[in-house]
């Protein structure tokens, strides 16, 4: 059973995140934004201006009292001490913004929108260093651990892109769809009914494996190796949209969040985890010990798809209502999930240690 944490809010909660020391900022519909301690006490409120809803809020890396969020094209930067007026504001979107990245180094934030577009603000000299574009709204956006100026973004063109700081243009673009067509599976008829639109993104500790969340309610997981990526594994994770996928800070443990109303827990360690130390040696060994059938040209046909089609969740929460964000922190001692949903209030259940 989920203990509630309420009071904090009066509309439908759309974003979360927790900072360093365990405190949780919420954020919803109308402007409203709470912060909460652990117990799930509501320790401030503030009403954001013009009550556009607060999409994304995410903590400074480097500065746990320092939560920037964004509100309908405006990202406010506020201090969680004293949560009056916001000691910035940044209007550097067109559109309204749907996730906000903060690099661990504490100098770029990256906000993407439904424009396509993701402005890379220069925290220091507070301006855009870089416009980077997608074709259609870019859902998430998010820095990779360990490569301050690394990211991958994904949106509803279907497309997942590499992008460095240096350079204006993607790294290296892949089309879900496109992915389909190409493994010629039976589901491939039904791409065009469902087709993958990506919603979520979430980057792995280590920095070069991450997992992408999609409207047919597939979970893909990419390895970035160099200035490219290529999908290490594929798995049906929920019967509608995946919305969020969250990976856990130590191990590759994978919470993925869907509008089928389910939270699953996943472990791809042992599909991804014996190549951590070092990519480029084991990505040898790896290609070394494939049958030739299972790789052509750095995709997964086939064949390889049907040796994960066993990836089962290790844990099955039955939330029951459309999941809009998941967020994981520790309480007393234990790992929580927390479930932001079309309430007003945050579901908090136990998980098991990994």
């Amino acid at each position: 059973m989920a203990v509630k944490w309420i009071g904090g809010h009066s509309s439908s909660i759309l974003c979360l995140n927790v900072n360093t020391e365990g405190l949780v900022a919420s954020g919803a519909e109308r402007g409203e934004l709470t912060l909460w301690d652990g117990g799930g006490t509501p320790t401030g409120q503030l009403q954001l201006p013009k009550a556009d809803d607060v999409t994304s809020v995410v903590f400074s890396p480097r500065h746990p009292t320092r939560l920037y969020t964004s509100h309908g094209e405006t990202i406010s930067l506020l201090d969680v001490r004293s949560l009056k007026e916001p000691i910035e504001r940044f209007h550097v979107n067109e559109e309204e913004i749907n996730c906000l990245s903060v690099n661990e180094t504490d100098n770029f934030l990256a906000a993407a929108d439904d424009s396509g577009a993701i402005k890379v603000m220069d925290l220091e000299n507070k301006k855009v260093s870089r416009s980077l574009r997608h074709s259609n709204i870019c859902s998430s956006v998010v820095f990779r651990p360990q490569r301050p100026q690394s990211l991958v973004s994904c949106g509803l063109d279907m497309q997942v892109m590499l992008w460095n700081l240096q350079k204006a243009r993607p790294l290296w673009t892949t089309n879900l769809q496109e992915c389909e067509m190409e493994e010629d599976s039976p589901q491939s008829a039904g791409q065009f009914f469902n087709p993958p639109l990506a919603h979520s993104l979430s980057v792995a500790s280590c920095g070069n494996i991450f997992g992408c969340g999609a409207q047919d309610g597939k979970i893909r997981i990419f390895r970035v190796t160099g200035v490219k990526f290529e999908r290490e594994l594929e798995f049906q994770g929920h019967s509608l949209g995946v919305s969020q996928v969250l990976f856990m800070p130590e191990a590759y443990w994978l919470l993925t969040g869907g509008n089928d109303g389910k939270v699953l827990l996943w472990d791809v360690s042992s599909d991804v985890g014996k190549q951590q130390k070092s990519p480029a040696k084991s990505l040898q060994r790896r290609k070394t010990q494939a049958p030739a059938s299972t790789r052509k040209d750095g995709k997964l046909n086939k064949v390889a798809s049907n040796e994960h089609a066993r990836v089962l969740p290790k844990l099955t929460i039955e939330h029951g209502e459309k999941v809009n964000w998941i967020s994981c922190t520790e309480i007393k001692g234990s790992k929580r999930v927390l479930v932001a949903d079309q309430s007003s209030s945050v579901s908090v259940y136990p998980l098991p240690e990994p």
